[in-house]
């Protein structure tokens, strides 16, 4: 099999990498950046300190600071009205994955035009559109260097999936001191985000010899550190740690694909506004022990790449650590099920038999080592609300 390896062409990685951006955008080529950012992003400062830093370069940048969490395609459309008339010629993403994700569509589609649904898979992004400098400020999605969006359809309550390598942003700044302030929830439904990617891109179907590497750097490095990252203030160590395992376990699954626990949450993300994170990591522990018996030894081998057992452990010995230690995340992180969350049970049943479409249209159900037919899913997701 040949992989097809896509990353960003330049990655600035390491405390105070910030500092970094005017130089980026001196070698991408470009004079007239528009900023996307997160609301939060505006109220911490961060979006002036942004600013700032590029105006003392001599580079002025204007800014839309409303994408959402969860973005559809009615919360970008401002942003690409506001990117034509400004005559951005590149754009800075900056804050959590959604808004990387939403930066990637709005450079799409200022570019192109069309709609966020003509793009969806089985449609391959290879247009190059406006260059993305992804600038991400939690250690989760990895969106900075994937070839992946993810934007609701704000008609049909679908999250649509995009991918291909125009989606990939031009460059990245991996800068761990900008995840020091991030809340505890954020932190925690991220960090699982990202274990989850790791894990995901290991056992896929899509799983290559490139991808399995990062998957391996992004276990080690996030399993010992999540919990610390979350829970101990000040723990810089954790936290460069996770911010890296982010971005290795993007690189993975950028390249391999993600599969069934990514396929079932997306829907509950957009149906119930579920967090990304805190979606995966509801399903997290149940779907990696349906999936067990579809890849045996790459799941033993994730207990051993995480330290959970001893090298010479058997399978059941490692499959079992796994489990716990995924349920031990959830318990330690405060992940709430699906009631404590409020999701409401007979709007959620009778959103079952939708949710198990939308999961399977994505594709990434397939990539799983146990791949489940369509009444199986609907199964899993009425065990998993208890």
């Amino acid at each position: 099999m040949i992989a097809d390896i896509q990353l960003p062409a330049s990655l600035k990685i390491g405390g105070g990498a910030l500092s970094d951006l005017a130089n980026i955008l001196t070698t991408l080529g470009v004079k007239r950046p528009f900023l996307i950012a997160d609301p939060i992003m505006k109220q911490l400062g961060t979006v002036a300190r942004v600013t700032s830093l590029l105006r003392s370069e001599g580079i002025d940048a204007e800014a839309f600071c409303d994408v959402m969490p969860e973005p559809d395609d009615r919360s970008i459309a401002g942003a690409v009205a506001q990117v034509k008339a400004n005559g951005a010629d590149s754009i800075i993403a900056l804050g959590g994955g959604s808004a990387i994700d939403s930066a990637k569509a709005i450079a799409l589609l200022v570019s192109h035009g069309k709609s966020m649904r003509d793009y969806k898979v089985p449609y391959v992004v290879n247009q190059q559109s406006l260059p993305v400098i992804a600038v991400p400020t939690t250690a989760g999605t990895g969106s900075e260097c994937t070839r992946v969006t993810v934007i609701s359809d704000s008609e049909s309550q679908e999250k649509m999936l995009c991918m291909g390598p125009g989606l990939m942003p031009k460059a990245a700044i991996i800068d761990y001191e900008l995840t020091l302030t991030v809340p505890f929830r954020v932190a925690a439904d991220t960090g699982i985000d990202a274990l989850t990617h790791a894990i995901e891109a290991w056992v896929s179907t899509k799983a290559n010899p490139f991808s399995d590497q990062q998957a391996i750097a992004a276990m080690r490095l996030i399993a010992p550190n999540l919990i610390s990252a979350c829970k101990v203030e000040g723990d810089k160590k954790a936290k460069e740690s996770m911010m890296l395992g982010a971005t290795l376990a993007g690189m993975a699954f950028s390249n391999a694909s993600v599969a069934l626990v990514h396929g079932m949450s997306r829907p509950l993300g957009v149906h119930f506004h579920v967090p990304h994170g805190m979606s995966n990591a509801m399903l997290l522990p149940a779907i990696t022990k349906y999936s067990l018996p579809g890849a045996e030894q790459r799941y033993a081998e994730c207990a051993k790449i995480m330290g959970l057992v001893s090298e010479d452990a058997d399978n059941t010995q490692c499959h079992s650590a796994l489990i716990v230690f995924l349920n031990k995340l959830n318990s330690e992180l405060d992940v709430p099920s699906m009631s404590q969350f409020g999701i409401d049970r007979f709007k959620y049943d009778a959103l079952i038999d939708l949710m198990a479409d939308q999961a399977l249209a994505s594709g990434s159900p397939a990539n799983n080592p146990r791949v489940p037919e369509k009444q199986e899913m609907v199964d899993l997701y009425r065990q998993l609300f208890s």
